[in-house]
């Protein structure tokens, strides 16, 4: 009996030190950091797109989480970034860290793709700029028109994915809404005197959609 005793309360320990050290520590730290003075608070329309993000599972192929220097296949010579530190999710709730990389990182997408148009053919049709992606197109999110009315934002394609009977490829509020979240992906501002911006480093404005792929 006394050795039950002594193995119960020896796996208690371990499990209260294990919480202590693993949850309540990191969570205390967590609350007391500030966000950067760089790093803006999401609007209505980013914050609807971050629904798409994780509606249409987003999260599942892509992390929002560059590496460090010290790691393995540095995140930075991959160009997606500077590691990330915690006040880079300081608006985030929940964070969408994610677990898989079937695509890039994309918390510094918006500062590697600044670009509406290309996000837009992306989404519609990935492989209208890249012919060996992987990724799932969204035709949902957009719809056919005869002719475009005002407001409308048409989606610029190559000519073998033009609607075949005329007429354009506009984008539904839910596309725009998705592409404004992930243009607001942007963490190039320096976390400290001695770290420099992605656009220090040289990133160029993504091309027109028309010129990626004829």
């Amino acid at each position: 009996m006394n050795r039950v005793t002594s193995l119960l309360i020896g796996a208690v320990a371990i499990l209260v030190f294990a919480t202590i050290m693993l949850v309540i520590l990191p969570g205390v730290q967590v609350r007391t950091i500030q966000a950067p003075a760089g790093l803006q608070d999401y609007t209505i329309e980013q914050l609807r797109g971050r629904e798409q993000y994780v509606a249409n599972g987003c999260v599942f192929c892509h992390s929002q989480q560059p590496r460090s220097t010290g790691q393995t296949f540095a995140d930075l010579a991959r160009g997606w970034g500077r590691a990330s530190t915690p006040g880079d999710y300081a608006y985030d709730s929940p964070h969408l860290l994610g677990t898989m990389r079937t695509g890039p990182d994309l918390l510094n997408v918006g500062t590697r793709l600044p670009s509406r148009d290309w996000h837009l053919t992306h989404l519609y049709q990935p492989r209208a700029i890249f012919d060996w992606s992987i990724m799932p197109s969204y035709p949902f999110m957009f719809e056919q028109k005869a002719a475009p009315a005002a407001g409308d934002v048409v989606v610029k394609l190559p000519a073998e994915l033009q609607p075949k009977d005329g007429g354009v490829i506009v984008a539904k509020q839910e596309a725009l809404d998705l592409v404004a979240y992930l243009l607001s992906l942007d963490r190039s501002y320096p976390v400290s005197d001695k770290e420099t911006t992605l656009r220090d480093q040289g990133y160029e404005p993504a091309q027109s959609p028309a010129t990626l792929k004829r």
